[in-house]
């Protein structure tokens, strides 16, 4: 049992008169507690290092009272968080306790498995990936590839066919670890600790998705024993997450993890190769072949009600014609899988196949559009046959005349 003196009780009450009801309390809470109690600063037993969790955060599972100290078999200052692997068996009372206390709920959580999408299209590395995620061990993936050539909705189509949990970050400049692996939040004034999204997928089995994974910076680096299949330590409540069977950790890039010199993938840096290293297999994914992207055209025409195949076929000749002249350096934009989707919903709503393909091409300028556009009306022009060439009147061979 915790020995408290009178002051320090009264000290307690006061905190849990403010509504505090959980160990994490922040400076400046207690620095209103005291000055309830007419003190210029906190206790010294409030804000000793021992309690220190993170700036500006100090533990005081004293508020939560002699039943939570019961419960969780604690004796020190502090109560300590258990190290015992996730799915070790706790007692039921510290897990109700914890959970109070990490600001998590005991009822149903949402699913976060991805919904089927019946027009999807398998091809590519979809197999491969899938053989990886059906073994259910761990293993770190990255695929790069252009954009728009449908990355990330095959491993979500993955895990929404396998009924696996698809945990999507999407990574950027100012990702940290306290968006990665969690931090302290404020919650109807009290202050709680929420795992972040890495986390929550360890803890459950899931598929971790890190979407643009190029576009972060070196605080991303929080994930080296994450992609090890280690496990993470928690330093600010002092915790250690061991993964349960099944975590994985899948990344998509438009890059290598080298940066981009033309200029076309804004923002994507220059990865350390410790980092990239820890992935074990890397895709390389190209746009879909003719074949397959008509495949994913006629089935998007179909959901929109306007079945075209001679617009898709048209669509397609265009699109892959364009991607060879970028590939030529031709050109210095190019036509997505996931453009021309666009414009089948474009076309869905107008009716008009020109109007969508000039919505869709708005956002080049005007003479690189106008040039595509142009490209578009003559593979759809119809094939006229030449005609045959008319034979001309001979002149007389001889000099007699017919009188």
């Amino acid at each position: 049992m915790l020995r408290m003196s009178i002051s320090a009780n009264t000290f307690i009450d006061t905190l849990r008169n403010m509504g505090i009801n959980n160990q994490f309390v922040t400076r400046s809470q207690l620095q209103k507690a005291a000055e309830t109690l007419n003190l210029s600063a906190p206790p010294t037993w409030a804000i000793a290092d021992s309690r220190k969790v993170s700036r500006g955060i100090y533990s005081i599972p004293e508020i939560l009272g002699k039943e939570f100290i019961k419960a969780t078999s604690t004796v020190a200052t502090v109560a300590p968080i258990s190290h015992a692997p996730v799915n070790a068996e706790v007692p039921a009372a510290t897990m109700n306790l914890a959970a109070a206390v990490l600001g998590m709920t005991n009822g149903e959580r949402e699913s976060l498995i991805p919904e089927v999408n019946k027009e999807y299209v398998a091809w590519g590395h979809y197999s491969d990936i899938n053989l990886l995620v059906q073994s259910n061990k761990f293993f770190t993936a990255y695929i790069t590839g252009l954009s728009g050539n449908g990355k990330t909705t095959m491993i979500e189509q993955i895990c929404a066919n396998s009924g696996r949990e698809c945990f999507r970050v999407n990574i950027v400049g100012t990702t940290d670890e306290d968006d990665l692996i969690g931090g302290f939040r404020l919650q109807n004034g009290n202050t709680l600790w929420q795992d972040g999204p890495v986390v929550e997928a360890m803890k459950r089995g899931a598929v971790l998705l890190l979407d643009e994974i190029d576009l972060g910076s070196e605080r991303i680096m929080c994930l080296q024993s994450v992609l090890e299949g280690k496990g993470v330590y928690i330093k600010k409540i002092n915790q250690w997450v061991t993964p349960t069977k099944g975590f994985c950790v899948v990344a998509t890039a438009n890059t290598k993890g080298k940066g981009s010199d033309d200029g076309r993938f804004v923002g994507t840096n220059i990865m350390n190769e410790a980092f990239l290293d820890r992935f074990d297999y890397t895709f390389e994914q190209e746009y879909a072949s003719k074949t397959i992207e008509k495949k994913i055209l006629v089935k998007m025409m179909a959901k929109n009600g306007v079945k075209d195949d001679t617009f898709a076929d048209n669509l397609v000749t265009w699109a892959e014609m364009i991607r060879k002249s970028f590939l030529d350096d031709a050109v210095d934009e190019i036509i997505s899988t996931r453009r021309l989707i666009n414009i089948i919903k474009a076309y869905s709503v107008y009716g008009d196949k020109h109007k969508a393909i000039r919505m869709s091409l708005a956002r080049f300028d005007k003479a690189t559009g106008d040039g595509f556009f142009a490209i578009f009306t003559k593979i759809e022009a119809p094939k006229v046959e030449a005609e045959p060439a008319k034979e001309e009147a001979k002149a007389p061979t001889d000099n007699s005349v017919p009188f």
